[in-house]
């Protein structure tokens, strides 16, 4: 027979594990869809694919990234615009135009917004060739789904956060989009090794990347935007490509030539 205390120790370590699989599996499939379907697809149109397969993808994105989806479109012309621009006064979200990571975020996320709306003026050669599904995109990018995504994400904690502790997982949850690509922005401009000379201060922020799924091996990215895997050294394993080339094998997606790529 288990001891109450036991039993309530066994109950409280159960439901801490519900939380932190939870945001795990938030963290892990919300950077997917980003990584494949904003960064690689949309800015860079590494691979293609049928417009039934990008809806599922537009789809992916909305329920995985939840209160912080962005518009694969605006974000794609955003992405772009950095490359051109990168650690310039133009650059959207360089870190040295903002003080801090949380400044850059909240400046990254006003240059979104304006390229979203149309207030930012951007030049037809960062619009071609982006995915579209506008209709979509009303429902999914409004503050009345934001918000009954944070409503949602406030319930679950309420049900299973067994410690204070946990709820400061909360505002990650419900910024995890931005907080992702903030977070490889802000630090692969500041910290990490250098393979490549390029004209700006990206480098690759550890040489293993199982968080980012390739997405920290920035330096490598910025010299060749067009190549499908980021990894460049012999440790450098790119997780992101690893599950392109397991869609492309499927025949979900094909891998473009380097040539083709933005």
């Amino acid at each position: 027979m288990v001891e109450p205390g036991l039993k309530r120790w066994l109950l409280l370590k159960n439901l801490l594990m519900e939380i932190l699989i939870f945001f795990t599996i938030h963290w892990y499939s919300s950077l997917f869809f980003h990584t494949l379907f904003h960064h690689r697809y949309a800015a860079h149109a590494l691979f293609a694919m049928s417009r039934t397969v990008e809806k599922l993808f537009f789809i992916g994105s909305a329920i995985t990234q939840g209160s912080s989806y962005m518009s694969a479109a605006s974000y794609g012309m955003m992405h772009r615009i950095h490359h051109a621009h990168t650690d310039t006064k133009k650059d959207p979200h360089s870190p040295m135009n903002s003080s801090n990571l949380l400044a850059m975020m909240w400046q990254s996320r006003n240059n979104y917004i304006n390229i979203y709306n149309g207030k930012t003026v951007v030049d037809a050669k960062y619009k071609k060739d982006l995915p579209r599904w506008e209709s979509f995109d009303r429902i999914t990018h409004n503050w009345i789904t934001r918000v009954a995504w944070i409503l949602l994400y406030v319930a679950f904690y309420i049900i299973f956060a067994t410690h204070w502790s946990l709820y400061l997982l909360l505002p990650l949850t419900i910024a995890m989009g931005s907080l992702q690509g903030a977070a490889v922005n802000w630090w692969a401009h500041k910290f990490g090794y250098v393979n490549h000379k390029v004209q700006n201060d990206s480098k690759n922020i550890m040489p293993v990347d199982l968080i980012f799924l390739g997405e920290a091996f920035h330096n490598n990215h910025h010299r060749y935007p067009g190549r499908a895997n980021n990894g460049w050294r012999w440790f450098e394993f790119d997780l992101g490509y690893a599950a392109m080339k397991a869609l492309h094998l499927m025949k979900i997606i094909k891998i473009k030539p380097a040539a083709q790529a933005i």
